[in-house]
């Protein structure tokens, strides 16, 4: 399968004979960057805001998700789980969903605009996670040393950083090196995209992966 990151917090995924998924859409107005033209038979919405939940940047006859379930679209499972503006926090922090998203064993969470480490209810909700898609930047989701922990909650096998300063970014974030700093990190090579084969060939320990931009789906 395919994973490609379009700016922000909106990726791609792809898999041969099985539904394509975007994560979180946005308003290019809002966030920057070129406008989206992108192509999906699922589209995931973390909070229903310009910079997460921007339909008008996705074409084609999609299955929207926008909340917490269990969706099954064309061989793709899907786990929503709510973990921000809900129980006591409803008034005092964003509405966010967590989608882990299945590819024939293959597990990929989506973490949105996440701005708290989880606790444990929701981490067992999550299920096992081999591939994470992080928000690294602060604004809104969480910090660098935040994201750390959350991948030392998780251990998932790659994490890819998302949600953080780009020269294309109108949002203001901090910069990918402090995410990278905390994880021991220098300068690492930006890849388009990223593909894994199966399960079996992911990396045993923990890799960071980072994306360049793409506009195109």
């Amino acid at each position: 399968m395919e994973i490609t990151w379009h700016g922000h917090s909106c990726f791609r995924l792809s898999e041969r004979g099985m539904a394509s998924v975007v994560c979180d859409p946005y308003d290019h107005r809002v966030v920057g960057f070129e406008p989206l033209k992108l192509k999906a038979d699922i589209v995931t919405i973390s909070s229903d805001t310009p910079e997460h939940g921007h339909l008008g940047a996705v074409k084609g006859d999609y299955y929207e998700i926008k909340g917490a379930g269990e969706y099954e679209v064309g061989g793709v499972f899907i786990t929503g789980v709510q973990t921000g503006g809900i129980g006591k926090r409803a008034g005092s922090e964003p509405r966010n969903t967590v989608y882990v998203i299945d590819y024939g064993g293959l597990a990929i969470a989506h973490l949105g605009t996440l701005n708290r480490v989880p606790n444990q209810t929701e981490v067992e909700a999550f299920g096992p996670v081999n591939i994470m898609l992080v928000p690294v930047g602060d604004g809104d989701s969480l910090n660098a040393a935040k994201a750390a922990e959350m991948i030392s909650l998780l251990e998932p096998n790659i994490v890819i950083p998302m949600h953080y300063a780009d020269p294309a970014e109108k949002v203001k974030l901090e910069p990918l090196g402090k995410f990278l700093k905390e994880m021991g990190l220098g300068e690492t090579e930006k890849l388009p995209s990223l593909k894994v084969t199966s399960v079996n060939a992911l990396p045993v320990e923990t890799r960071v992966v980072v994306l360049d931009h793409a506009f195109s789906g």
